[in-house]
């Protein structure tokens, strides 16, 4: 090796924190129709924007009993569907529900949690009766 070549040896270490682009909860995309929601049962939903009502976000109620349960609930209202999400740093997900961008929500590892900004860690569905 030449005096004034380093060796790739000789680079520090760097640790890879993921980017908000990276996060396994949510996606966004401005041109979409339709809202996925992937329940922890495994079930995908496809709910479109057409039907969405309201949302709102709340502390969880479960707090008070079990510590370490998501800080965060938020219900999402659509008129064939409830999707209730548990988890923290919702805002994100009201932010880009409020301007029809976001794509798809699903939960993710609590490992995670430490890592990411927006963390889901419950999402459950429930279809509303449909009156004939």
């Amino acid at each position: 090796m030449k005096p004034n070549q380093s060796n790739n040896n000789d680079q520090p270490a760097t640790v890879s924190v993921p980017s908000p682009q990276d996060n396994p909860c949510l996606g966004s995309d401005p041109n979409i129709a339709a809202l996925v929601i992937i329940a922890d049962d495994g079930i995908s939903y496809l709910l479109p924007y057409a039907q969405f009502m309201y949302a709102e976000r709340v502390s969880n109620s479960a707090l008070e009993k079990m510590p370490d349960a998501p800080p965060e609930k938020m219900r999402i209202r659509f008129a064939t569907a409830e999707v209730a999400v548990l988890g923290n740093g919702l805002n994100a997900v009201e932010r880009r529900l409020q301007k029809y961008e976001l794509a798809f929500v699903k939960s993710a590892d609590r490992r995670l949690a430490a890592t990411l900004k927006t963390h889901i860690a419950v999402i459950t569905v429930t279809l509303t009766k449909e009156k004939l």
